[in-house]
């Protein structure tokens, strides 16, 4: 697990984006897996993506309405997960594209721990299928199943 803490800059770019992701969301009628979800889910996401970028020094293009185009960071494939609590596992979605990189960020602004990947194929495993809160059947990948973040360049462009 790694520590990273946004600056005042960074904070804002992902708030921004955030808030233009929820709008954009709202307009399509789209429904969250999560009845409790609202702004502040799509801000932390976005921070999440930015915590991962600014850890790993990729570019963050902070896309609307470009989910599983392209990845969370552009050019790179990878998919970032934020999850709110240091203890909650990455979530994987049956749907999500088995050759996709899933990165587990967790934490709330401006703190947050990137905590490691796995290939979406290799987190859908048996055991770790549950539906927890009734959103719906989900891979929830522990932290200790994942791989080290210097093992990430290997996956460029999935």
């Amino acid at each position: 697990m790694i520590a990273v803490t946004l600056n005042s800059y960074e904070l804002a770019q992902a708030g921004t984006t955030g808030l233009l992701r929820n709008i954009a969301a709202l307009k399509r009628g789209y429904k969250n897996k999560n009845e409790n979800a609202n702004w502040q889910n799509h801000v932390e996401g976005a921070c999440g993506e930015v915590a991962v970028a600014k850890l790993l020094g990729k570019y963050w293009g902070g896309s609307v309405n470009t989910f599983k185009e392209g990845g969370d960071l552009d050019a790179t494939g990878w998919e970032v997960r934020t999850r709110s609590s240091h203890h909650y596992d990455l979530i994987i979605r049956k749907d999500d594209a088995d050759d996709r990189v899933f990165i587990l960020v967790t934490g709330n602004a401006p703190n947050y721990q990137v905590h490691g990947w796995i290939l979406a194929a290799d987190g859908k495993q048996p055991q770790w299928l549950k539906d927890y809160g009734g959103h719906g059947d989900a891979y929830f990948v522990p932290k200790d199943a994942l791989r080290r973040l210097g093992e990430l360049d290997e996956h460029k462009g999935s």
